[in-house]
């Protein structure tokens, strides 16, 4: 988005920042602080909220800030916002309900309190980013009912590779090429990972083992194309979808005619992934356009003679471009990513080992389950749980490995919004299904 950064030099300018609140101060977090404090004109972090305060003071410490002020309550987020002074909080509600916020960016890579954040924000009227796959491809489409609802942007990010999809599917729809994959390039994809065996490389890089598990074992691609497919209208062409193994460095240009063609062309297009192609970890369109003398132009400029076209981004720079995705929501009410309406694909929880009944369910990236995904009419006739639903549940019988889990086979955690939230969002988008026993035992 090229006009932002014009827009943003001009708020500066005016002395009109935008106003953002954080919530999380995880290693993500601390560099989209970083880059709006250090980089980013006509903008300024008001606040952060993270459950260990030491966390929160030091994304502001670490982007040069000295002066930081500790609130509890909204009104002395407001004012330390009014007196242009860093505030930091645990309470991640305050950020929502406080004047003087303009958006919220979420990034906890949690379910339940992202729920509670986006729903709160949403209701004090601020636009909310979500640099959060995992809510946004459990519960998107009723999150962003209630935005729209509200008259606020939900959004995805830019510099993610969900966000840079979109983009990339944006520009080759508005040349004329019709897409018909949006895929994402991977260095490695075993579903058995866990935070044991991602350990060492968590520690390299200063993030968490449960994170980098799920990057690992395919859940994190899951939840990021299925977000992807939600925004587009796209499918997966299998469960699981194809996500073909290339020799490392393979130039991605090579890599179409290693899906079935009809899966991309006779329907709405699919999403998918490679593994081992070059440039990693970027993304790639494939698309196609049905003028000769169009065709004859693509070949010119070395597209090749079709019928599948490659376009694509060779990185994703995510926190970098956080700011952006901003921006485009508050000036130009422009979502980066958002669904088109009720959720096409989800990711469905398959058990990593075989589990025992009794067992309660861990977290994304653990150790007892993987994410697969599949196309969402396919998940609600067959009753599949979602893996964003899956932590915290009890498993009522065994398990074997790789079998598809479903809700009767767990009891889900009493009480929980995400519950509520995935409720609502059956019967609003696939009312044939919202039945006691589609949606767990324990409405």
């Amino acid at each position: 988005m090229i006009i932002v950064d014009t827009a943003l030099k001009r708020l500066a300018q005016e002395g009109r920042p935008i106003r953002v609140g954080l919530i999380g101060a995880g290693f993500m977090a601390r560099g989209v602080a970083l880059q709006i404090i250090s980089a980013v004109p006509g903008m300024r972090v008001a606040a952060i909220a993270n459950r260990t305060l030491e966390k929160a003071q030091q994304a502001y410490s670490d982007a040069g800030v000295s002066e930081i002020r500790t609130v509890e309550t909204v009104r002395e987020l407001e004012q330390a916002i009014s007196c242009g002074v860093a505030a930091v909080t645990q309470d991640a509600l305050l950020l929502c309900k406080a004047a003087g916020i303009d958006a919220i960016i979420e990034i906890t890579g949690t379910i339940e309190l992202a729920a509670q954040v986006t729903l709160e924000a949403v209701a004090h009227r601020k636009h909310v980013v979500l640099m959060n796959a995992e809510v946004d491809g459990t519960l998107g489409p009723i999150l962003k009912t209630y935005a729209d609802r509200a008259g606020v942007i939900l959004t995805n990010a830019d510099g993610d590779q969900p966000g840079v999809m979109m983009n990339l599917y944006r520009f080759v729809k508005s040349i004329g090429v019709k897409p018909v994959m949006c895929g994402n390039i991977k260095g490695l994809h075993d579903p058995y990972r866990n935070p044991t065996t991602q350990l060492g490389f968590a520690k390299q890089w200063g993030q968490k083992p449960d994170m980098v598990a799920s990057f690992a074992d395919g859940t994190k691609i899951s939840f990021e194309n299925a977000i992807v497919a939600n925004g587009t209208g796209m499918r997966v062409g299998k469960r699981g979808m194809f996500g073909p193994t290339v020799p490392a460095g393979t130039p991605i240009q090579e890599v179409g005619d290693l899906y079935p063609l009809e899966a991309m062309t006779e329907g709405p297009g699919i999403v998918d992934y490679v593994v081992g192609a070059m440039p990693g970890p970027g993304v790639y369109v494939l698309g196609t356009h049905d003028n000769p003398a169009q065709q004859h132009y693509l070949a010119l400029y070395k597209l090749g003679k079709g019928p599948l076209y490659c376009f694509y981004t060779p990185y994703h720079l995510c926190h970098f471009e956080v700011p952006l995705t901003v921006a485009r929501a508050v000036l130009f009410n422009d979502a980066a990513l958002a669904p088109l309406g009720g959720p096409l694909v989800e990711v469905i929880a398959t058990a990593k080992k075989d589990l025992e009944a009794g067992e309660e369910i861990d977290g994304l990236g653990g150790y007892m389950t993987y994410g697969l995904a599949e196309n969402s009419d396919t998940c609600r006739a067959e009753n599949f749980l979602p893996i964003g639903l899956a932590q915290g549940c009890k498993l009522k019988r065994a398990i074997p490995k790789d079998t598809l889990l479903t809700f009767d086979d767990v009891e889900l955690p009493p009480n929980r919004l995400c519950d509520r939230l995935w409720r609502e969002q059956v019967a609003l988008f696939h009312p044939e299904y919202s039945t006691t026993n589609q949606e767990g035992n324990n409405q």
